[in-house]
């Protein structure tokens, strides 16, 4: 009898199985009833919907336009009601539970410390705050039987002009619960270059950093933020598929730029159903990530903004699964390079992938081994049992 690895995951045995996350915006998973409750507490009277369930809908079809730029207003109502040093640990506590208990368990979540001062707090309180919360969330989720890691990327806004501070700021607390550093926002006219002094510095502190590439923008933004930045990662780099010629009889043509991504093993962070809402992939099934996985390039899957794509990590992984008939192999070869491209130290990394990872899936694997006698296939006879 062979192994039955080849079966398509359960929708169970999906959302079981131990997945990473590097590419999540806290400002846009937040649960709908937090929204409302923090606008009640803080006098925010600008939500387009108080009803919980309402205001779920309403963000997932302003999001659904196609304009990557219509998506980011969304923004304005999460970034609203985070502007308070309670707010702030109550959000990011409830990313911690809710990425575990998705099973998630390694997560680096991203957020832009400048959007969060209106009220007062300044840059270094608001990252204690997240902080906070992130240490109470996976509390919360250990007792829950979950476990789950959880490090910040501190993120700049590319149309403003404080990413040095927020570089900075990033590498003081690279310690205690920062790992990493990113840009984001419109890509449109805001070149990742306009960024060179912050880059720079995080280069000579030897720190990490991701950057926003190649989502709507297209081949020069990658090519800038690899060759004059220097990024560790890419978010999203959909767009390097500009760079690949597929042929009639289906022969694959890679030109230097997306033959360099894959030679240096550049680790691009997918997030398929975001991408689809913002106009950088027509569907699933055309979307890049099917015909990049088959050209072996650093993939990992990833939710981007929870609440705006009405999504989790099991659903993502249900919709390659569903498209392109990926096995628990082949989320185990997505995770694994995921954690490959965390920004913790390499032991660490190393440690997850062998002591949690691989033993998560293998448990998973062989539970068709452990079915009822009466839908267990039979053995043939007449096959060799020695």
């Amino acid at each position: 009898m062979t192994s039955e690895t080849t079966t398509l995951p359960t929708s169970e045995q999906i959302r079981r199985a131990p997945k990473a996350l590097l590419h999540d915006h806290l400002d846009g998973g937040l649960r709908p009833a937090t929204i409302v409750e923090l606008a009640r507490e803080n006098g925010y009277e600008g939500l387009p919907e108080t009803d919980p369930e309402k205001l779920g809908v309403w963000f997932r079809e302003a999001c659904d336009s196609g304009s990557l730029e219509r998506y980011l207003e969304t923004f304005a109502h999460t970034c609203a009601v985070m502007q308070t040093r309670d707010a702030l640990a109550r959000v990011a506590a409830e990313c911690a539970e809710d990425l575990a208990a998705d099973g998630v368990v390694y997560a680096e979540v991203r957020y832009a410390p400048e959007q969060h001062l209106e009220q007062g707090l300044t840059l270094e309180e608001v990252v204690e705050a997240v902080n906070e919360g992130f240490r109470e969330g996976e509390r919360r989720a250990r007792e829950n039987g979950h476990r789950i890691r959880v490090g910040a990327l501190l993120t700049a806004m590319r149309h403003a002009a404080r990413a040095l501070e927020i570089a900075e700021l990033a590498n003081r607390y690279r310690d205690t619960g920062v790992v990493g550093f990113d840009i984001a926002g419109a890509e449109a006219g805001y070149p990742p270059t306009r960024h060179l002094d912050a880059f720079e510095y995080l280069k000579r502190e030897n720190n990490h950093f991701t950057i926003h590439a190649g989502e709507a923008f297209g081949l020069p933004s990658i090519w800038q933020a690899l060759q004059w930045c220097g990024a560790d990662r890419l978010g999203h780099g959909v767009r390097i598929i500009d760079d690949i010629e597929v042929a009639d009889d289906g022969s694959v043509k890679l030109g230097r730029l997306a033959s360099y991504v894959r030679d240096k093993r550049i680790p691009l962070e997918m997030c398929p159903t975001s991408n689809l809402q913002t106009g950088a992939a027509p569907s699933y099934a055309e979307h890049p990530i099917g015909l990049l996985r088959r050209l072996q390039f650093r993939l990992t899957v990833n939710t981007d903004n929870r609440l705006m794509s009405h999504t989790t990590m099991t659903q993502e992984f249900e919709h390659l699964v569903k498209t392109f008939r990926y096995t628990l192999d082949d989320m185990q070869w997505f995770t694994v390079n995921a954690m490959k491209s965390a920004f913790i130290p390499f032991d660490e990394r190393l440690a997850m992938i062998n002591d949690v990872i691989k033993p998560g899936y293998a448990e998973l694997r062989a539970e068709w081994l452990f079915r009822p006698a009466s839908t267990t296939p039979a053995v043939n006879s007449d096959s060799d049992s020695s």
